[in-house]
C-alpha cells in the first residue's frame, strides 16, 4: 500500500498544534507520511530537535516529521494538505503550491476569515477544498514549541461545494484518529460565519481603545460599537444566502463572556505592538470589500477601519 502524504503549511498555534497531533498519531503508522513546513528558526528547531507541544493531553512531548522544508515549493505532491499561515501570506502559499494540487488532492485551511475559501478558489481551482472552523487555545510558547490549554481543539469541517461528492472519510478518520475532536457537517458556512462575527467585532473594537474583551462586554460605547459591526456582518451573510442565528448579537456576547475578563485579541496585541502584519485587512478589509460588492452598508466598519489605521500611523511617525 502507497502511503498517504500530509503536509501542514504553517507551524503556529494552530498548525502546530495539529501537525503535532497527526506526526504523534502516525508514527508507527507506515499508511501515513508527514511533512511540515516551516520557515527560519522554527524550522531550525523543528529539523534538529523536533516540533515540542506543551498540552494536558501530553505534558511536555516531542515528535518529528518525516520531512521538514523551509518553502511550500519544495514539497512532492500530498494527498491532504492543511493551510495554517496568517491570512496576509495566504495567497502566496497557494501560488507555490498550485502545481502540486491534482483532482485527488484534499486541502483545509483551518485560518480564521470567512472569506477563505473563496480567496484559496481564486488561484486553487483544482483538487477538493473543505471549507473549515477550528477552535483551539494554543499559542507559540517560543520557536518550534507550542503551548495548548484548555479543551482539545475541535475542527468543524464542511463539504466543497464545487466537489459534495468526493469521499473524506479517510480524511475524517485520521484526525479523529489523532485526537482532534471533528464534526463533519453538510454546510459549515454558517460556523465560519458565525465565528467570524466574534472574532471581527471584538478584534476591531479591542484593537482600536486597546481594551480586553471583558472591557467590551461592560463598557456601552465599545458594546455598541461591536454590537453594529455584528450587525453588519449579519446582512452580509444574509445576502450570502448564510443565515446567522436571529440573537446572533446576544450569542456573540455570551460567548465573550467564557473568557477572563481581561483576555486581549490578537488584533489588538499586533495593532498595540506596532506589528505591520496584521489581521485589519482579514477583518474589516473583508467586511467592507463584502459591502461594496453587496451593495451594503458598512459604515461603522468602514469608520473602525479608519481609526485604526490612524492608529498605526501615529505609531509609525513616533
Amino acid at each position: 500500500m502507497v502511503s498517504k502524504q500530509i503536509t501542514v503549511i504553517g507551524l503556529g498555534g494552530v498548525g502546530g498544534y495539529f501537525g503535532f497531533k497527526i506526526a504523534r498519531y502516525i508514527e508507527t503508522n507506515p499508511n501515513y507520511q508527514i511533512t511540515f513546513i516551516a520557515r527560519d528558526e522554527t524550522y531550525k528547531v523543528v529539523k534538529n530537535i523536533g516540533l515540542t507541544l506543551i498540552s494536558p493531553e501530553y505534558g511536555v512531548s516531542v515528535t518529528k516529521p518525516d520531512k521538514i522544508f523551509e518553502s511550500p515549493d519544495q514539497t512532492d505532491k500530498s494527498d491532504l494538505i492543511l493551510l495554517c499561515v496568517k491570512e496576509y501570506d495566504l495567497e502566496i502559499v497557494c501560488k507555490a503550491i498550485q502545481s502540486k494540487i491534482n483532482e485527488n488532492t484534499i486541502i483545509i485551511a483551518l485560518m480564521n476569515g470567512a472569506d477563505i475559501y473563496q480567496r484559496v478558489r481564486k488561484i486553487i481551482n483544482t483538487g477538493t477544498l473543505l471549507p473549515a472552523c477550528v477552535y483551539v487555545a494554543s499559542h507559540i510558547k517560543e520557536k518550534g514549541m507550542i503551548e495548548h490549554k484548555g479543551n482539545n481543539g475541535k475542527i468543524i469541517i464542511g463539504k466543497d461545494p464545487e466537489n459534495k461528492d468526493i469521499d473524506i472519510e479517510w480524511v475524517m478518520e485520521l484526525l479523529r484518529k489523532s485526537g482532534a475532536d471533528v464534526n463533519f457537517k453538510d454546510d459549515c458556512f454558517v460556523d465560519i460565519w458565525t465565528k467570524f462575527a466574534f472574532i471581527s467585532s471584538f478584534g476591531l473594537v479591542t484593537a482600536r481603545y486597546n481594551k480586553s474583551i471583558g472591557q467590551v462586554c461592560e463598557e456601552s460605547l465599545l458594546r455598541e460599537r461591536a454590537s453594529r459591526i455584528i450587525n453588519e456582518i449579519q446582512r452580509i451573510a444574509s445576502k450570502c444566502n448564510i443565515n446567522l442565528p436571529s440573537d446572533i448579537v446576544a450569542q456573540t456576547f455570551e460567548k465573550a463572556l467564557i473568557f477572563p475578563y481581561g483576555t486581549p485579541t490578537s488584533l489588538q496585541l499586533d495593532i498595540n505592538g506596532h506589528k505591520e502584519n496584521n489581521e485589519l485587512e482579514l477583518f474589516a478589509g473583508a467586511i467592507i470589500n463584502y459591502g461594496k460588492a453587496l451593495a451594503i452598508k458598512t459604515e461603522e466598519t468602514h469608520q473602525i477601519y479608519d481609526e485604526i489605521t490612524e492608529i498605526l500611523k501615529q505609531k509609525h511617525h513616533k
